[in-house]
């Protein structure tokens, strides 16, 4: 007796091509879901898929105020030349704050104030002052902590980000953040960048007038007439951190001294040259 032959099933190209497909999109499944789960054993992120450009938009333009803001320290005064940019840190202090602001009123000189976040939320009133009276804004951190620096990224970012909202709030929304200070001048390069990408550009100083230390008006206008270059002169003031009389003589003669130079005070720059 004959046995039946058994006939095997007749495929089309079309089946063997979708069925092709099918396994190898299966394969590639199985193995994303390898790398993810080894990713994430291994302490890292699940594999996050990024967003496919257009090939003619592979180079996209920046925000306009983002792309504006280098990394870059500044020290230089936005319009150039022996301009003078005077900075005040560590406040707003509602005792020496207001002295402050009134000797800059009396010689007509703008400044940056660079001020700690809970004491810009203390003392809104004096950050709306501020603001009101044409002189600019600078993050000066939380807590301004001098050893940032040796830090972990995430410590800075909270650090910066955190204050520059308080800033802003107690501005009452009327006013930007212009500036980054780091406490102590303890920048790194990843601080600079979460600066720059939240529109504060870098400020750093090369005249350190020691006022903080309380030495003597004396010792104080010394350290400026020694240290003061002809171009690209930022200058550190305080008008928190304790008693600042002596920070508010100083200042007082300073810039009467600069009136008597012809030597004008200006804001730090800000954005790109050219930009």
């Amino acid at each position: 007796m004959k046995m039946a032959k058994i006939r095997k099933p007749k495929y089309t190209n079309q089946a063997v091509v979708v069925a092709s497909a099918v396994a190898l999109a299966a394969a590639v499944w199985g193995a994303t879901q390898i790398t993810a789960s080894e990713a994430e054993s291994r302490g890292g992120a699940r594999p996050v898929a990024r967003e496919k450009v257009p090939q003619e938009d592979k180079n996209p333009a920046a925000p306009p105020a983002l792309k504006q803001v280098p990394q870059g320290i500044a020290h230089a005064p936005q319009g150039g030349g022996d301009a003078v940019n005077v900075t005040i840190d560590d406040g707003p202090d509602p005792t020496w704050t207001p002295k402050v602001l009134e000797v800059l009123k009396e010689h007509q000189v703008k400044a940056v104030f660079c001020m700690v976040g809970p004491q810009a939320q203390a003392y809104p009133g004096l950050v709306r002052r501020v603001v009101a009276e044409g002189h600019r804004l600078c993050d000066h951190t939380m807590s301004h902590d001098t050893g940032m620096d040796k830090k972990p990224v995430a410590y800075q970012e909270k650090e910066i980000l955190d204050a520059k909202k308080l800033i802003e709030q107690a501005a009452g929304g009327s006013a930007k953040v212009d500036y980054y200070r780091a406490p102590g001048g303890a920048f790194t390069p990843d601080s600079r960048r979460i600066a720059a990408a939240n529109g504060m550009r870098p400020l750093g100083w090369n005249v350190d007038t020691k006022d903080f230390e309380k030495p003597g008006v004396g010792a104080i206008m010394h350290t400026i007439h020694k240290e003061l270059p002809q171009q690209g002169a930022t200058v550190l003031f305080h008008d928190g951190g304790g008693s600042r009389g002596q920070t508010v003589t100083a200042l007082d003669r300073f810039l009467g001294e600069l009136k008597e130079q012809g030597r004008k005070t200006d804001f730090p720059v800000w954005d790109a040259p050219g930009s």
